[in-house]
């Protein structure tokens, strides 16, 4: 694509609305700005299609959201299933609501029943919504824990998960095909109602899905027992977690559930936070001050869209509240439910324990204990659930539990995405469960070190914005894949995967063998003593992401491992 060609037509073109062309006629002597805007089309990653909201080609905006949903009606018309309707939700960002009509619309218009959520919901109950109104695909206008300029449009397919090869590519090539803007067809919300094509969900759906998650309480009295005495602060960080989470914990019996004010309401803007990201402990700051001020024993908060979930748990011993990343949440909750499913007689013989190449391998060895299958995936929750996809149709593998590093995971098998909502009533179940035998959240995670010693893991992304960003992270990867990389640190390489070629390498013999994975843009590097690296480009940020994971005997001796293979493999990075 030409660039400045494809900027002269958005100027000029009939296709283009006034507000448009004013937007882009300001920046005609920004050649760096028309650049990053045209120089090319928003692409669909682990997460969909999610870009900075603005007019042009490589942004988000009713132009390129109109051409996903003309597309995406395409296929769904070539699949003989639009009968069967689509589910459409959003969150609280900015343009969300707005960019949620215009998709309804254009399946109407294209004969495709639409179910539109009335108001602002979460991705989990949009993946559980697909599924319960047995849709054939569901639309999420959400750019997850992104900054307040981005926004986002997910597609999930009738399981409820967010769609795979090959579909995705199948879907992709439907979009490209959209030639022109004015191929996307439109019709008048009042007619859409009157064909019976646009239909709004109701709150029946919100009771449906939290009765799902309740039914998913493994100790439900010891929930009604200790949550009169139990603290917890949340925050939904301006986002859609509310709409659910305050309502369910006190129906089960959370009296002392804290919601942080300033954060509250939905808000695209995000006033509060300058990065809407449960990851990142500054936007714990004012969860924090409360947490403080009421005294409380943990402290929660989801992201916009409410499928990651951040936390901070007391230490009574020093009074600190103690962070907790992704893989540290996702392993007190599986420890915590798959164990008491084993004491009460209901963990499946052929279950499965699901997780990712680049999530804690505290993983594997909790379910060596309880004798699960651990299944590895490639990141992205829609390849767990391919897995679950998989098992369903087979009927021959029970889901137990599944998560990544990226702070989600999933307790049941009533959905098929990560749920944020479920893990707060997880985590407070557990929080529960562990002070009616007198311990602290805090308590319950180093026990589960002490039991299977000292996993530590952590992330680096390296920032490279802009088409000249995305060519430097393109070459760093190129460079590395094609480096004999035998030591990291003080570690040697034993085995090394390419997950793009689909090889992995025994660094010891030179044999080669098969990932078995899908083609993706992964290298991956198994060390020394339980000691692994990992390098990726983002799929929905302009970033190229490092993971580094090691065990100790100790926390200290963990903790050092850990610092000192990071920086041996940012050193690697930065050679090359």
């Amino acid at each position: 694509m030409n660039y400045l060609e494809e900027y002269k037509r958005w100027c000029e073109s009939s296709e283009f609305d006034e507000d448009t062309k004013k937007e882009l006629l300001k920046i005609k002597d920004d050649n760096a700005e028309i650049e990053d805007r045209f120089y090319k089309e928003l692409e669909f990653g682990t997460a969909g299609l999610r870009g900075i909201i603005g007019a042009g080609t490589n942004r988000m905006n009713k132009y390129t959201v109109g051409k996903a949903t003309q597309g995406l009606a395409n296929y769904i018309l070539e699949q003989g299933t639009q009968d069967k309707g689509v589910a459409i939700s959003y969150d609280s960002r900015i343009m969300s609501k707005e960019f949620a009509m215009q998709t309804a619309l254009i399946f109407c218009a294209n004969g495709i029943k639409a179910y539109l959520f009335e108001n602002l919901r979460p991705v989990p109950e949009l993946s559980f919504t697909v599924r319960e109104l047995k849709c054939t695909a569901g639309v999420m206008i959400t750019a997850s824990h992104n900054p307040p300029k981005y926004n986002g449009y997910k597609v999930y397919w009738d399981d409820g998960s967010q769609i795979i090869a090959p579909r995705d590519a199948e879907i992709i090539t439907k979009v490209r095909n959209v030639k022109s803007f004015n191929e996307i067809k439109t019709i008048s919300k009042q007619e859409a109602i009157n064909k019976g094509l646009l239909n709004m969900i109701s709150n029946k759906i919100d009771e449906k899905y939290k009765n799902v998650l309740k039914s998913c309480v493994l100790n439900p009295d010891i929930m009604k027992e200790q949550g009169e005495k139990l603290k917890i602060v949340y925050t939904p960080l301006h986002g859609t977690g509310n709409t659910i989470v305050q309502k369910l914990l006190e129906d089960l019996g959370m009296k002392n559930v804290y919601i942080v004010p300033e954060q509250k309401d939905p808000d695209g803007n995000f006033p509060t936070v300058d990065y809407p990201n449960p990851e990142d402990p500054k936007a714990f700051k004012l969860a924090l001050n409360l947490a403080k001020k009421v005294d409380a024993d943990v402290v929660l908060a989801t992201d916009p869209d409410a499928d990651r979930l951040g936390i901070f748990a007391k230490d009574t011993k020093t009074g600190e509240y103690m962070s907790y990343t992704g893989n540290m949440s996702a392993l007190l909750i599986a420890e915590y439910r798959i164990s008491q499913m084993k004491e009460k007689g209901i963990l499946p013989s052929n279950g499965m324990f699901i997780t990712t190449i680049v999530s804690s391998n505290l993983a594997k060895a909790i379910a060596k204990n309880y004798d699960l299958e651990c299944i590895e995936v490639l990141t992205g929750f829609k390849n767990i659930g391919a897995i679950m996809r998989k098992a369903d149709e087979k009927k021959d593998k029970k889901y137990v539990f599944g998560f990544e590093e990226s702070y989600g995971c999933l307790i049941g098998d009533y959905a098929r995405d990560k749920d944020g909502i479920a893990a707060v009533m997880a985590l407070c179940e557990a929080a529960c469960y562990y002070s009616s035998k007198g311990k602290t959240l805090w308590d319950a995670m180093n026990d589960i070190y002490e039991k299977y010693g000292y996993y530590k893991e952590t992330q680096v992304s390296i920032v490279k914005e802009g088409v000249q960003g995305a060519q430097e992270i393109k070459d760093m990867m190129t460079k590395v894949r094609n480096t004999d990389i035998e030591r990291i640190g003080e570690y040697k390489v034993l085995t090394f995967k390419d997950v793009e070629k689909d090889i992995v390498k025994d660094m010891q013999t030179g044999e080669l063998g098969k990932t078995g994975l899908p083609k993706s843009n992964v290298l991956y590097y198994e060390l020394e003593n339980n000691n692994w690296c990992c390098i990726r480009p983002s799929g929905t940020e302009p970033k190229i992401k490092l993971y580094v994971g090691v065990k100790g005997k100790t926390e200290v001796e963990a903790e050092k491992r850990l610092e000192e293979l990071k920086d041996a493999m940012l050193k690697i990075i930065e050679k090359n």
